[in-house]
């Protein structure tokens, strides 16, 4: 990312003043190499994004399609050729010199020996130093790319839509991110290196053909049997490298689920259960690995030993025209060693091919997810949600019209829904399970597009408003909030990353959260564990009110977001968000009265759309279908809150 300087101004609010409105800003636009107020960024980035994408193209070939992003490193790519240019000429040389030593041994002349023998020396020297650099130089491309590719593919996924990750499994995204991404790094940093080792083939093989073109010609005799041995390992090797990423993706997905449902696994007793289904998983990996094993046991000896009946043909051809006087032994000497270098390519094409197929199969699978295309997106007419004045303050104004809605197509949640809230109004969505509340404030936070209808904002419908600016205006809460595993302090000002200890303390006091953090051991400065399980629920519910009410956001929804809390702490919240409510949009969806009577008027949804409104007064006294879904939800919110008064304490925080 590009280095951020610009952060938001602080803004010392007491828990009594958190219902102020945003603070003026200068109006948006007027440079755009620095990002919207909105975005909070805590430092500037240290790392410069990659300045090449993968090629978009999907008819294009793996290799083509990784291009851009290795042109962008060319300065390191052709340092590193010529280094190992530099470095195999004085390897190729060795030989030669050594031939010359030979033959001046056999002929008396020390002189010659003496100057060869110095060469062989400074040839091996430069060979070291340039060798070394060629290394560095290719293993540092390769880790570069890998770098640049996992931001890519990050930043990518950062755009795809909730839709997506509502059909893909954590542990599948996860793969393709790191293990997938390694195995082109590998092949990135690996093969230049071969490929030195095939220039070192055509040098050496010129010299020979320069030397003696006929026993040249005889050590370059099994090497098309080595070819067609390749090619028939590749071909069978990449589809098993392809089943083999993709088991190890299915595993990641098994060993994710189960880490973040341990506690589900643990309280059914299902330990062994998820073993055994880890186990089958591991044997489908072993049997693809081991069928790959099986290949490479098949065709890699046939492909390293078939050149060495290339050294024995030498040996046998060489050693009887030298007999004859045709060729001196110093040559047959260099030859030998020809044909050595003749080999190596050979004796690494083997991992060559094997990893080649092993990178394509998780080149292609990285790119199904850089060819999935976000569905959620700024039109290319979207305009920040800025009050008339040019100010970051909207009024708040919040409509749904005719709306319609389905996360699957023929099962529709919304039908026909219509509603209008004004600007600083607070408004209770109340109804069965399933009748649509918590989509709602999905629709309006643009988490996915209406199928027909319309949600605005500000008279603005959000489809045309800005993500960034439209998210930064709405603080949603939900019922089961996520901590990340940082401090507490963190984690509340996860929206302000700059606010003051102050700030984040009067949020939480706000929050009612503020005593139970206190009694911590490291109070704010706590790191939670995984999702903030060694949190209670209501503790942590507490936290994400404080997190949001942090942003100072302008339109407030709260879904469920006290179901986890006591009566007595829900009470003391209810008063604090009495005040805080002043001249801010909320949407409450809620099933305890408690929560319901924080609003102003009541909305009953049913079949996908409104069924009726009004005070809470006028539903009891006139809905009988409102009055049904207090009775139900209220007895188990009841049993809920009895359940939680009566649990253990330790430490402050509840069992």
């Amino acid at each position: 990312m590009t280095a951020v300087t610009r952060r938001l101004s602080a803004q010392k609010l007491s828990p009594s003043e958190l219902n102020n409105t945003a603070q003026e800003k200068p109006p948006l636009g007027t440079n755009q190499d620095k990002p919207p107020e909105f975005e909070p960024i805590r430092i500037a980035s240290q790392y410069q994004r990659p300045t090449a994408n993968i090629d978009p193209d999907p008819s294009k070939g793996w290799i083509k399609r990784l291009m851009p992003l290795i042109r962008s490193h060319s300065n390191l790519l052709l340092a590193g050729i010529v280094t190992g240019i530099l470095g195999l000429t004085a390897q190729i040389a060795v030989p030669a010199a050594a031939r010359h030593a030979v033959d001046a041994t056999s002929a008396g002349d020390r002189q010659t020996l003496w100057v060869t023998t110095i060469a062989i020396i400074v040839l091996g020297l430069i060979r070291m130093l340039f060798g070394g650099a060629n290394r560095y130089l290719l293993f540092k491309l390769g880790w570069n790319i890998e770098t640049d590719m996992r931001a890519i593919i990050y930043e990518h996924l950062t755009r795809l839509s909730f839709s997506y990750y509502d059909r893909t499994q954590s542990g599948q995204v996860i793969s393709r991110a790191n293990s997938d991404i390694r195995s082109v790094q590998i092949l990135l940093a690996f093969a230049p290196i071969i490929s030195m080792s095939v220039l070192s083939f055509l040098l050496a093989f010129a010299y020979m053909l320069w030397v003696h073109p006929w026993l040249a010609l005889v050590a370059l005799a099994p090497l098309p049997g080595v070819y067609w041995l390749g090619v028939r390992f590749r071909y069978e090797v990449f589809p098993l490298s392809w089943v083999s990423q993709a088991r190890m993706a299915e595993l990641a997905t098994i060993v994710d689920e189960n880490i973040n449902g341990t506690r589900v696994v643990k309280s059914f007793v299902a330990e062994k259960r998820q073993i055994a289904l880890l186990g089958r998983s591991a044997q489908r990996i072993q049997w693809t690995n081991d069928r790959i094993a099986d290949a490479r046991a098949r065709w890699n000896p046939l492909i390293e030993s078939l050149p060495r009946i290339g050294t024995a043909m030498v040996l046998l051809y060489g050693g009887w025209i030298a007999i004859h006087g045709q060729v001196t032994v110093g040559t047959l000497l260099a030859f030998s060693a020809y044909v050595i270098m003749l080999q190596a390519p050979f004796r690494s094409a083997g991992f060559l091919l094997m990893q080649a197929q092993r990178a394509k199969a998780a080149a292609q699978r990285i790119y199904e997810i850089l060819d999935e295309t976000p569905e959620i997106t700024d039109s290319t007419n979207a305009v920040d949600l800025i009050s008339p004045e040019g100010l970051i303050s909207p009024a708040g104004k919040v409509d749904f019209d005719n709306v319609s809605f389905g996360y699957q197509p023929e099962i529709p949640v919304l039908n026909g829904f219509n509603l209008h809230i004004q600007p600083g109004e607070r408004v209770a969505l109340v109804g069965r399970t399933g009748s649509g509340k918590s989509t709602v404030a999905r629709l309006l936070d643009r988490f996915y597009d209406v199928d027909n209808g319309a949600v605005r904002v500000d008279g603005q419908d959000v489809r045309n408003i800005t993500l960034r600016s439209l998210r930064h205006t709405i603080g949603l809460v939900i019922d089961e909030p996520f901590l990340f595993s940082a401090s507490i302090h963190n984690n509340i000002a996860y929206g302000r990353p700059h606010a003051s200890h102050s700030e984040v303390v009067a949020a939480a006091q706000a929050a009612q959260a503020h005593s139970f953090i206190s009694k911590l051991a490291e109070g704010y400065d706590t790191v939670v564990g995984e999702r903030g399980y060694d949190l209670s629920g209501g503790q942590r519910q507490r936290i994400a009110i404080a997190r949001t009410l942090l942003t100072n956001p302008k339109i407030l929804i709260l879904d469920d977001a006290t179901s986890a809390i006591d009566v007595t702490v829900e009470e003391a919240i209810h008063q604090a968000l009495h005040t805080l409510m002043t001249n801010r949009t909320t949407i409450i969806i809620a099933h305890r009265l408690s929560t319901i009577s924080l609003a102003e008027r009541v909305v009953v949804l049913a079949d996908g759309k409104v069924s009726n409104m009004g005070t809470h007064a006028e539903l009891l006294a006139n809905d009988p279908e409102y009055v049904d879904i207090l009775t139900h939800t209220n007895k188990q919110s009841f049993r809920q809150d009895f359940n939680q008064e009566n649990s253990p304490q330790q430490n402050g925080r509840y069992l």
